[in-house]
C-alpha cells in the first residue's frame, strides 16, 4: 500500500450480536484509522450487521456508515428434531435474501478488505467477499472457533486467532492461513492508575493493607456471580476490599442484602450497578478479578496480568466460556469454577489468593504471558497485508 495515494482505504466490517464480536471490531477500526492517518490516508469503513442491534448502535456512535442484511440464526440443539424447529425454519428462509443483499453490498462498496469477527450476521458478507473476490480476514476471539467462523475459515484469505492453542484445533489448510494476533483490547483499559482509583470517593473506606477484589458480570451483571458473592460477602470482607459491579437491575436488591454488614466492612464494599470511565483505574487497583470468562474479559485480564477466578456462563454458544476458563486454568493463569458452583467453591478459590501475595503475583505473571496488548496493531497489520495481496 502506498501512503501517497489520495484514495481512502475501504474497510468492510461485519460481525456482531454480542459485545464479544462487536467491540474487537470497533477497536480494530479505530486502530486502522489511526495507522492510516499517520500515513496521510483516510479510512472509509462500512459496517454490515443486523438491524436494531448492538453493532448498529456502536457504529452510529462511532460515525461509521451502517448497512443491514437479513439474517438466519441457527438455534443449536443436540436433538435433530429440535434443530427443525419453526423458528429455525423461518430464519433459514431468510438466508437467500441475506445472501443477495450481501453480494450487492460487497459489489457496490468494493472494499480493499473485509473483516469478519463472528456471529451469524457475518456469514453472508464473508461468503459474498469470496464471490466478489475481495480479501477476507476472519478474526476469532475465543480458543475454539465459533460456528460462523468455522464456516468462514474455509474461504478466508487470513484467519486471525487470539490464542496459540487455537492453531492445533484448525485443519491443516486453515492453519496455513492462520496468524495469532490476540483479541483487540480497548487501549484505555491499559492506561489505568492505582492512585486515581484510590482517589474515588466510593473507595475512601478501603483498607490499604488488604487486597482488592473486583467482581463483574459484565455491563448487565450476572445473576450467578452476584448470588455467589452475596453469599460469601461477610467472610470475604474480612480479608479484602471489594468492588462489585452487579448490573443496574440488580443493584437495589443487593444493596438491601448488604445493609446488615458491620460499618467497617461496609466501608470496604463498593457496590455499583455499572463501572464507567473509571474502569481502567479499577482494573489497575484490583489484585484479583471474579468474572465470567467471555473473550473480552479474557483478553483484558491477560493483557493486564490479573489473576482471575472465572465463573463461565454455562449456556454460552459452543460452551466457549468454559473452554476459555479451562484454557487459563491449565496455564496456571486463573481458577475456573465450572458446573454447579457453590459459595464454598468461591471461598476456596479466593482464600489462597487473598492470603498469599506471591501466589497472586505468580498467577498474574502467567496470565500476562498469555496476553497480547498489541492485538489491535497485529490485526491491523493482517488487514493491510491482505489488502496488498
Amino acid at each position: 500500500m502506498e501512503s501517497s495515494t489520495a484514495q481512502p482505504f475501504r474497510l468492510l466490517v461485519t460481525g456482531g450480536g454480542t459485545g464479544g464480536h462487536t467491540y474487537p471490531a470497533l477497536t480494530a477500526v479505530r486502530t486502522l484509522r489511526a495507522r492510516l492517518a499517520a500515513e496521510g490516508r483516510a479510512l472509509e469503513p462500512l459496517w454490515v450487521g443486523q438491524a436494531d442491534s448492538l453493532e448498529e448502535r456502536v457504529a452510529a456512535g462511532e460515525g461509521i456508515a451502517f448497512r443491514s442484511v437479513a439474517t438466519g440464526k441457527i438455534r443449536r440443539s443436540s436433538s435433530p428434531l429440535k434443530m427443525l424447529s419453526a423458528a429455525n425454519m423461518r430464519d433459514m428462509g431468510r438466508v437467500p435474501l441475506g445472501a443477495a443483499q450481501a453480494r450487492s453490498i460487497v459489489s457496490d462498496f468494493h472494499p480493499d478488505v473485509v473483516l469478519a469477527t463472528g456471529g451469524y450476521v457475518a456469514v453472508p458478507i464473508g461468503l459474498a467477499a469470496g464471490v466478489c473476490r475481495r480479501p477476507l480476514v476472519v478474526h476469532e476471539q475465543t480458543v475454539r472457533l465459533g460456528l460462523a467462523n468455522r464456516g468462514l475459515a474455509r474461504v478466508a484469505d487470513r484467519m486471525a486467532v487470539s490464542s496459540e492453542s487455537t492453531l492445533e484445533l484448525l485443519s491443516e489448510s486453515v492453519r496455513r492461513r492462520a496468524v495469532v494476533t490476540g483479541n483487540p483490547v480497548r487501549p484505555e483499559v491499559l492506561t489505568g492508575r492505582v492512585d486515581k482509583a484510590l482517589g474515588l470517593p466510593a473507595l475512601a473506606g478501603f483498607a490499604p493493607g488488604l487486597p482488592t477484589v473486583y467482581v463483574t458480570g459484565g455491563a448487565q451483571g450476572a445473576q450467578q456471580v452476584n448470588r455467589l458473592v452475596s453469599q460469601v460477602l461477610p467472610e470475604l470482607l474480612q480479608h479484602a476490599n471489594v468492588i462489585h459491579q452487579c448490573g443496574p437491575d440488580n443493584e437495589a436488591s443487593l444493596r438491601e442484602h448488604a445493609t446488615g454488614l458491620p460499618p467497617d466492612a461496609a466501608a470496604r464494599y463498593w457496590l455499583t450497578g455499572y463501572v464507567g470511565a473509571e474502569l481502567p483505574d479499577v482494573l489497575a487497583l484490583a489484585d484479583v478479578v471474579v468474572a465470567r470468562s467471555g473473550a473480552g474479559t479474557i483478553a483484558e485480564l491477560t493483557a493486564l496480568g490479573k489473576p482471575g477466578v472465572l465463573v463461565p456462563l454455562a449456556s454460552s454458544a459452543g460452551n466457549e466460556q468454559v473452554h476459555n476458563a479451562r484454557h487459563l486454568e491449565t496455564a496456571g493463569a486463573a481458577v475456573a469454577l465450572v458446573g454447579e458452583v457453590a459459595a464454598e467453591d468461591l471461598t476456596a478459590a479466593l482464600g489462597p489468593l487473598l492470603a498469599d501475595p506471591a501466589r497472586r503475583s505468580g498467577m498474574g505473571e502467567r496470565a500476562r504471558s498469555l496476553g497480547r496488548p498489541d492485538a489491535a496493531e497485529r490485526l491491523a497489520d493482517v488487514l493491510l497485508a491482505a489488502a496488498d495481496r
